[in-house]
């Protein structure tokens, strides 16, 4: 099976133990985490090929991180080395009524300050079948984004699925140029992308325009007609009944009609970060093995639902696991 590539920056995260504050930690537990690597990781893990695009600092963290991501079977071969530093981010996790909170300190990474031309994308594209980015990636620096833009020029020609998350985090764009000037380019680049209402006013000024009785329907109409590439639209719902319980569904639309999941609900949650990513992992393996949009979605929501069962930002839920979430087995017996 040929692979599924993923581009994006890797940082260390540090977390109390437990449930305990940052104000409260005399030791913090170190892992690594990133958007887009969670999402090779959590493919890897399934048994898809996939490898992960990024720039590491040439020292103890950087060599660090890249270890934490062979371990779980992703190809990390590609990996640029250089610059001082690995963006770092700190999480202390929410329970009941009181919220999980992440503090960044990703400033001057040496994934912010990679050369688009020390990636060659012909030579890392040659044997993929899916690259898939988050926009994340394009925020963090004007370089990072032009070698992302590079990546999907390459994937496009060489006729490869290129997916994104859009997602928009407006505190990261600091270098000069908004969201609105660099990422409809990316956008157009893309057959499937992860988008909901706020991302689509906030990124292409996309609002509702009381076309359809549903405005997140009207919203990827509008989507499509802008960019003509893209197939397929898919988002996810959340209710949020605490920070430990929390409800789970999604949707697809492909130009035609809008697809729902059924709604899974997650009791207790233990570490919620990465669950989109896990999302995203599970509708590209639904697309590449099970062939089927309903099933796809079925089983992202199902393997998103499990991350959030899990420590750390990777999903390591297995495909049995997945399986009897789908069915609506949510009952957690004990396996013999």
């Amino acid at each position: 099976m040929k692979k599924v590539v993923t581009f994006g920056e890797i940082m260390g995260r540090l977390s109390p133990p437990g449930y305990g504050r940052i104000i409260q930690a005399q030791s913090l537990n170190l892992t690594f985490g990133g958007g887009e690597a969670n999402v090779s990781a959590a493919l890897a893990h399934l048994g898809i090929p996939a490898a992960h695009v990024t720039k590491f600092p040439d020292h103890e963290m950087g060599h660090a991180a890249t270890s934490y991501f062979r371990k779980v079977g992703v190809d990390m071969q590609y990996v640029q080395y250089g610059g001082t530093r690995l963006g770092l981010y700190f999480t202390e996790f929410g329970a009941a009524m009181r919220p999980s909170k992440v503090v960044y300190d990703r400033a001057d990474s040496s994934f912010a300050h990679l050369d688009p031309k020390e990636f060659n994308w012909k030579e890392i594209l040659k044997d993929a079948q899916w690259f898939h980015w988050t926009g994340i990636s394009p925020a963090i620096s004007e370089s990072a984004a032009q070698a992302c833009k590079e990546a999907i020029k390459v994937a496009n020609d060489l006729g490869i699925t290129v997916s994104a998350d859009v997602n928009y985090r407006k505190n990261l764009w600091q270098y000069g140029k908004s969201v609105q000037e660099v990422m409809p380019d990316l956008i157009a680049g893309c057959d499937i992308i992860v988008c909901g209402k706020g991302d689509a006013e906030d990124i292409l000024n996309i609002v509702p325009d009381g076309s359809t009785k549903s405005g997140w329907e009207s919203v990827c109409k509008q989507i499509m007609v802008k960019f003509p590439r893209i197939k397929k639209i898919i988002n996810t719902k959340r209710g949020q009944i605490s920070a430990s319980q929390n409800t789970l569904s999604a949707t697809s639309f492909n130009g035609k009609q809008v697809l729902k999941s059924e709604t899974v609900e997650i009791s207790q949650i233990v570490d919620r970060i990465g669950g989109g990513d896990a999302f995203m992992a599970g509708y590209i393996y639904g697309n590449l093995i099970l062939k089927d949009e309903a099933q796809s979605l079925s089983f992202a929501v199902a393997a998103s639902a499990l991350k959030h069962t899990i420590e750390g930002d990777i999903n390591l839920a297995n495909l049995d696991e997945i399986e009897t979430v789908m069915k609506g087995d949510l009952t957690g017996r004990l396996k013999r």
